[in-house]
């Protein structure tokens, strides 16, 4: 007898994708607890390494150098991210709050989030400069800004180690590329007091070199466009302006109803906050019985703490103290290819201390780029023929990359009998029915998808604008609908807080498509699965598959490789910045887009059976044939990249026989490739195409002209 899947009956959830909890998801991938869901929030699928990120200003690193991807390490751990910034924390209710979806429940919470070096009570700052923390922004605006030419005038805000090493990596950056620069370091006070006198003098001996200027005991009165005014009556030339200066806590913190310190969350020695159920780590916590500076060390050596203490509030096991060490390595670079290390009031530099600081940097990264391989399920040893086949050499892959291929879905569809009812209009090769109630034409159809990520809301979003797309392609104006959902076991608990999740979501979107939700039904089953059955009504006739004539333009209105994307994404192989910008494709809805186009000869959605199939569809609908201008079609980032390596969905192989006559390799393959909530492919009259383009595009649709019908029956390619 099989060992059904163990139920969900506690929700951890972790805010932040900071260094400790980054390496917490890293042991729980290794070590996950059975019956605990855990979810990351994070504002973007990366999270930069701090101690890299000198080295990125100076020119060392590349940008992705620094990034740990969150949503790579979250698929190792069988967690779900949520993209989005935290804006509140209710201990009350166990709620997080994140603008643009329903609050995010929990039975265990662990902050993370860093700090903020803003810096508002200074006139101009947030007109005028950037925060050096969150490290995300900074660097995106760093790289900007060094990529120009000409003269340049810096400043950094704050005399402290962070501020000095920011200071010296831009000097030598900004050498380094030929630019003259004025480059500006003010502190309000004496700069380097962290550090022993030895390690400062070393320190200053490289700003000298770098042709840094130091102010100190500078008080600034204001920042405006170009410059910083102190209060002496000095004006500092800066077009570059950044802070340094101190730690300061997200403001929302200081809303949870929690215990603070200086605004950040009081901890105790099991990094608990006054709240039982919420703990706190790295720079935003505040050590109660060692208070420790803001560094990332402490931040990292609380991880496995965290870890045992997580486990055991969601219980199981024991919880540990965690005592930080009194003093810790300082590695310090200095601009170049150089670094100072200083412990227990000794002090080196030199290149060699630049390449163990790099050694140390690298191998912390390495933990995240090279995740551990978990083996998978092994066959039994007696086992039916063909199950090895079957099963295949990689997971099955959710969404429409899970659909029956078309061969065995048309024969089946050829034993139904004959429609004998009146009121149906037969409509071949269209997904969706035509039904006629009096002198009212509606359209019927229905869909469900099986689960690719974790987040159920989103998975909502995306299942529910993928149903309403065979509604948009016939131009019809969407009514009502019915979901259908199946959730993995779980604790009753668990099952009110998901469905709130998805039916918040989903009535949202229905509604803001037209649409009502009118019911329903749900059940328990090994995994989730989402979909929905609707109606739309057509105060024209339907737009169908059988309208195309030959010298129709064909305009296609998201770009490709959704399906590519996931399958990468559920093998550890695609980058979490793709996914993301994925996601943001496939929940695009289409009802503007099926609005321009309601003149269309004929329309459908690009779905599971891909460009190739669904086209190959409207052409025998239509009685055409089309030529497709390879060059033309948009292609979401990374798929081209996935392809090229031989990364394919679960219905690939059955959507490349469906257009045999086709060429292999390059941009041909993702004509296969299943499209999850995809665009709308629509014939057109050819001297519209233009018109209706920059009309698609002005609404925010990524729509091309990618080809033409024509008599000849069959699909071409052409570059």
């Amino acid at each position: 007898m099989q060992t059904p899947p163990l139920p969900l009956t506690r929700d951890l959830v972790l805010v932040g994708g900071g260094h400790t909890h980054a390496l917490l998801l890293r042991k729980w991938g290794m070590n996950p607890l059975p019956g605990a869901r855990v979810t990351m929030v994070n504002p973007g699928p990366t999270a930069p390494y701090s101690g890299m990120l000198p080295g990125f200003v100076a020119g060392h690193y590349k940008r992705s150098e620094l990034d740990i991807d969150l949503i790579r390490l979250a698929r190792f751990a069988d967690a779900r991210v949520i993209l989005g910034t935290v804006e509140g924390i209710d201990p009350n209710k166990r709620q997080i709050h994140v603008p643009g979806r329903p609050p995010v429940a929990f039975d265990v919470a662990s902050v993370n989030v860093g700090i903020t070096s803003d810096m508002p009570a200074l006139s101009g700052f947030a007109e005028h400069a950037v925060p050096a923390k969150p490290l995300g922004p900074f660097a995106a605006q760093w790289e900007r800004y060094l990529s120009d030419s000409g003269p340049a005038s810096v400043a950094v805000i704050g005399g402290g180690v962070a501020g000095a090493e920011l200071v010296m990596a831009m000097a030598h950056a900004l050498r380094s590329k030929g630019r003259e620069a004025q480059v500006t370091l003010i502190d309000s006070a004496t700069a380097l007091t962290a550090t022993v006198p030895k390690a400062s003098a070393t320190i200053r001996q490289s700003m000298e070199r770098l042709g840094i200027e130091v102010l100190e005991h500078a008080s600034i009165r204001q920042i405006i466009a170009g410059q910083i005014e102190l209060s002496d009556g000095r004006q500092i030339p800066a077009d570059f302006i950044t802070g340094a200066a101190g730690a300061r806590p997200y403001e929302w913190i200081s809303d949870s109803g929690l215990a603070l310190h200086d605004g950040f969350i009081k901890v105790n020695p099991y990094l608990q906050s006054s709240d039982p159920a919420i703990f706190a780590a790295g720079d935003c916590a505040h050590l109660s019985e060692n208070p420790r500076p803001k560094a990332g060390v402490y931040a990292v050596r609380e991880a496995p703490i965290l870890y045992d203490n997580l486990r055991a509030a969601l219980g199981a096991g024991r919880m540990r103290r965690y005592v930080p060490q009194k003093d810790y390595l300082k590695l310090i670079s200095l601009g170049d290819k150089s670094a100072l290390a200083e412990r227990f009031g000794t002090s080196f530099s030199g290149t060699l201390m630049w390449k163990w600081k790099n050694q140390i940097d690298q191998r912390f990264m390495n933990r995240f780029r090279d995740l551990p391989h978990m083996s998978a399920a092994v066959l039994p040893r007696q086992h039916a023929a063909g199950l090895r086949e079957a099963l295949g050499e990689k997971p099955m892959c959710g969404g429409c990359g899970a659909k029956v291929g078309r061969g065995a879905l048309q024969t089946a569809l050829q034993e139904i009998p004959r429609l004998e009812r009146s009121d149906i209009t037969p409509l071949p090769g269209d997904d969706a029915a035509l039904l006629t109630t009096g002198s009212v034409r509606q359209v019927m159809t229905s869909d469900h998808l099986r689960s690719f990520t974790n987040d159920p809301a989103l998975m909502t979003r995306i299942a529910a604008v993928h149903a309403l797309g065979d509604i948009w392609a016939m131009g019809a104006r969407p009514q009502a609908a019915t979901a259908t959902i199946i959730l993995p076991r779980m604790s009753a608990t668990l099952q009110q807080r998901t469905m709130t999740e998805i039916m918040r979501i989903a009535s949202e979107v229905m509604h803001h498509a037209g649409a009502e939700i009118v019911g329903g039904h749900s059940s328990m089953g090994d995994e989730t699965t989402i979909g929905f059955t609707l109606t739309g009504l057509c105060d024209a006739d339907p737009i169908t598959l059988s309208g195309a004539k030959p010298d129709d333009a064909l305009i296609l209105t998201k770009p490709l490789g959704s399906g590519v994307l996931m399958a990468a994404e559920m093998a550890g192989q695609a980058e979490g910045a793709w996914v993301a910008a994925a996601f943001q494709q496939m929940v695009q809805p289409q009802s503007e887009a099926s609005r321009i186009l309601h003149n269309a000869h004929a329309m459908t959605d690009v779905t599971g059976f891909g460009l190739a199939g669904h086209l190959q569809g409207m052409c025998d609908a239509s009685g055409c044939g089309a030529t497709l201008s390879l060059d033309s079609i948009p292609i979401m980032t990374g798929a081209t990249e996935l392809s090229d390596q031989g990364v394919r969905s679960t219905i690939y192989a059955d959507n490349r026989a469906i257009a045999p006559e086709l060429p292999s390799g390059g941009k041909t393959d993702l004509l296969f490739d299943p499209q999850t909530a995809g665009g709308l492919l629509a014939a057109v009259a050819a001297d519209q195409a233009d018109v209706l383009c920059d009309k698609l595009r002005a609404a925010g649709y990524p729509a091309a002209q990618i080809g033409h019908m024509n008599s000849t029956p069959g699909l071409r390619v052409q570059s």
